[in-house]
């Protein structure tokens, strides 16, 4: 894909030319710090500013006095280039490349009617006309809902106009199934008015030909693809009647029931759910019937809770010793020895799990981990990957969206990288590893062990099971679940215990922060319990059999406020170093732990990873050099330039023409309709997702524009423009330009979508 291809480098309007696209910028701040800020201006901008925008560096600079910080101008004493001004937060961007932003501060900005075209219904007609079509008057029921804010706003959906019925979704036209409501269905079963009345046009990306089609040979969307012209045919029969006929029908939908009778003739019709489910190189997909089990709580779980019988009279017994320990004998010990029931399984007969350098991790991103973007990463060289954090309880209940969390790509199916020789058994299978492992968070044992359980019956291809002890969310924490469990050891403790009896050779790992608080770390505690378990029954109990910690060097206090602190990280890896030594130097057996409940790695040794502010190969290998852990978790670098892992693999930075970036946002764009469909409503979730994803991208500066290398993860950028028009488009942060970039692949926006970009603190940004 060349950078003079018309459909690449010409994305959007009004970005023919450098003034264009410095008349698109916006002003900044008042901030110093932050004047280079990029926002959009009204497109009627002044010949003044596009004169400024393309000034030539160092002339008719600062001409006009600037705004001082309490709102009255001031004159400067003399003119100062405002591109020397290098702030440590800014990117270091060449001269030639930046856009004087000063003489835009008295610009107006322009006004984006958020609430306008949110708070329309519909037929498109505002709230306002709403209410006057009503006559200004709300019922009792109206004025009941209209509590709480944002009442009067309208959020979009992506749907089509005329909703079809399932019943005719795959089927010729003249070979309808028969819609088990009959003439009460209020669906369309004309397929010639869905085709002509119901749904939007077809798209033209593509040559209008549809991706997933081209790929398998097949299109589970059947009549809602937005594609469906280039997988469809009027055939003439014998009668002279012309009939739609549908190309590349899925398998599913052609299924009979064993009496001869086509599924959805009565009874319950799960078939259509079955083969949207059942989308092309997806694993680990759970059948509806299992879902219903656990919504019903219809499943066995026998095992399991005579097991959480025990591990509850076990933390009963432990309290009782602890609060009667003064008054014991000296051969009390050995009856609460006696006390003591084997756990069904050991975490050292469990997979075994290889972290080392060349495993760089993708961590499990909230929101934008999701399938598509695993799958192109992994397509850059990630060794590892994590699903998006799934709540255990939800799982329990059978929630259709947190089991979606479970899929995986069969890119992700395929063994990791290794060194041979290098900390692992002589007889490792590498075969038999993967690079996906699910996430999960729970505020009680009962819960992750449950959750355990069923992921070990109904997820066969998993690597590893994490559990999330770092989540900063309020609703997460202020439950108990998250980073909530670095204050409760021994619960955390036991649910690791719980976790790895029941989830059968799947290990068990955590994810923790430094702590809560940012003067109170309490990460070596933690580490400590998961490594040996609490010191009052190693001997009874052993080790809980954690295989592997992620430490964020960062505490919950802290979110994303301050940089990751890897000298803490460097310090936590020595302590896990010192526990892999003293193994084999105690003496005493009451401090030691049965073997068998270690990890089933070498020496039964616990791996050590370390996240955060990883943004080069650079970044990666000077932590695993200077902090000695196994390897690196990569959460937002990865988000702002995917290609990361790549620069890992090759070890050197990497200059990604826009055309190059713009082929990654192609590829994502595919593997979004081959997860999530080609209608309408597939189309609605790539676009969603997409935009997500372009909140961070825009923050990458290219190298080649950069003064000095490293680049940083926590430098913004200034306001610069590219080495072409489309490199400077996809740095912009205004979100309209996002939805032009999407609009590239995606077609137009629906009328009723509305994309609300959330907010510049990066509390979303949370790794899992």
């Amino acid at each position: 894909m060349s950078e003079d291809d018309p459909k690449r480098s010409e994305p959007a309007p009004n970005h023919g030319d450098l003034a264009n696209d410095a008349a698109s910028l916006a002003p900044a701040p008042p901030d110093e710090e932050r004047a280079a800020k990029r926002l959009k201006v009204d497109n009627a901008a002044t010949s003044q500013t596009e004169d400024v925008a393309m000034a030539v560096p160092g002339e008719g600079l600062h001409d006009a006095p600037a705004p001082a910080p309490n709102g009255h101008s001031t004159e400067p004493t003399a003119k100062v280039d405002p591109r020397d001004d290098r702030s440590r937060c800014t990117a270091p961007v060449k001269k030639e490349y930046l856009i004087d932003v000063s003489a835009l501060r008295t610009a107006p900005r322009e006004s984006f009617d958020d609430d306008a075209a949110e708070g329309r219904d519909s037929n498109d007609r505002p709230q306002d006309a709403r209410d006057r079509d009503s006559g200004g008057k709300r019922g009792k029921k109206d004025r009941k809902k209209a509590k709480g804010q944002n009442t009067d706003r309208t959020f979009g959906r992506f749907d089509d106009a005329i909703r079809l019925c399932n019943s005719r979704a795959f089927t010729s036209e003249f070979s309808p199934r028969a819609c088990k409501f009959g003439d009460s269905c209020r669906l369309c079963h004309d397929i010639r008015q869905y085709l002509s009345q119901g749904r939007r046009e077809d798209l033209e990306t593509w040559e209008g030909k549809c991706p997933i089609y081209d790929k398998y040979g097949k299109c589970p969307s059947g009549w809602k693809c937005r594609f469906v012209k280039s997988h469809m045919e009027e055939v003439e029969r014998e009668d002279g009647r012309k009939e739609l006929v549908l190309l590349g029908i899925p398998e599913s939908s052609l299924k009979k029931s064993a009496n001869g009778r086509e599924d959805g003739e009565g009874g319950n019709d799960n078939r259509d759910e079955e083969a949207d489910e059942q989308r092309p190189g997806v694993f680990n997909v759970v059948p509806m019937k299992h879902k219903i089990e656990l919504s019903r709580k219809r499943l066995d779980f026998t095992q399991t809770d005579q097991y959480i019988q025990w591990l509850n009279s076990e933390a009963k017994i432990t309290e009782d010793f602890h609060h009667n320990r003064k008054e014991l004998a000296i051969d009390s010990m050995e009856d609460l020895r006696a006390r003591f029931v084997d756990a069904p399984l050991k975490p050292s007969e469990k997979r075994r799990l290889y972290f080392g350098p060349e495993t760089p991790t993708l961590a499990p991103l909230t929101t934008q981990g999701n399938l598509p973007f695993r799958r192109l990463c992994v397509e850059l060289g990630a060794q590892l990957t994590y699903s998006e954090m799934a709540l255990g309880m939800p799982l329990l209940q059978g929630a259709k969206a947190d089991w979606t969390l479970m899929r995986a790509h069969e890119t992700e199916l395929t063994p990791p990288k290794y060194t041979p020789g290098r900390g692992l058994f002589s007889d490792y299978d590498n075969s038999r590893d993967l690079k996906f492992g699910a996430q999960i968070s729970g505020n009680a044992p009962w819960v992750v062990t449950k959750a355990a359980d069923v992921l070990n019956r109904f997820c066969p291809h998993l690597r590893l099971i994490d559990i999330n002890c770092g989540c900063p969310i309020d609703m997460v924490f202020k439950s108990g679940g998250g980073s909530a469990l670095l204050e409760t050891h021994g619960k955390l403790e036991r649910m690791v215990r719980g976790m790895n009896a029941v989830s059968g050779e799947i290990p068990i790992t955590a994810k923790i922060r430094t702590g809560v608080k940012s003067n109170r770390p309490t990460a070596p505690q933690v580490i400590g319990k998961l490594a040996f378990g609490a010191r009052e029954h190693r001997e009874r109990l052993g080790a809980p059999g954690c295989a592997a910690v992620t430490l964020h060097g960062r505490s919950r206090e802290q979110r994303y406020t301050k940089l990751a602190d890897w000298g803490y990280i460097a310090e936590c890896a020595a302590l896990i170093k010192s526990y892999n030594e003293q193994k084999d130097a105690l003496t005493d057996t009451a401090a030691e732990p049965d073997a068998s409940t270690l990890p089933n790695a070498k020496d039964g040794r616990m791996y050590f990873l370390g996240n955060g502010d990883c943004y080069s190969h650079a970044d990666y290998f000077d932590n695993i050099e200077k902090s000695r852990v196994d390897t690196v978790m990569i959460g937002r670098g990865a988000l702002v330039k995917p290609w990361i892992f790549e620069e890992i693999e090759k070890g050197q930075f990497l200059d990604k023409s826009a055309s190059e970036r713009l082929g990654y946002i192609e590829k994502f764009v595919r593997y979004g309709l081959e997860a999530w469909g080609s209608d309408e409503l597939g189309i609605g979730y790539t676009r969603r997702f997409l935009l997500e994803w372009l909140s961070f991208t825009h923050r990458y500066v290219p190298i080649g524009l950069l003064e000095h290398l490293p680049p940083s993860l926590n430098h913004r950028p200034p306001a610069y423009r590219g080495r072409n028009d489309l490199e400077t488009l996809m740095a912009s942060e205004n979100y309209q330009d996002w939805i032009k970039i999407s609009e590239m692949f995606l077609g137009p926006v629906n009328s009723g979508f509305a994309f609300q970009p959330k907010h510049k603190s990066n509390a979303y940004e949370a790794e899992g």
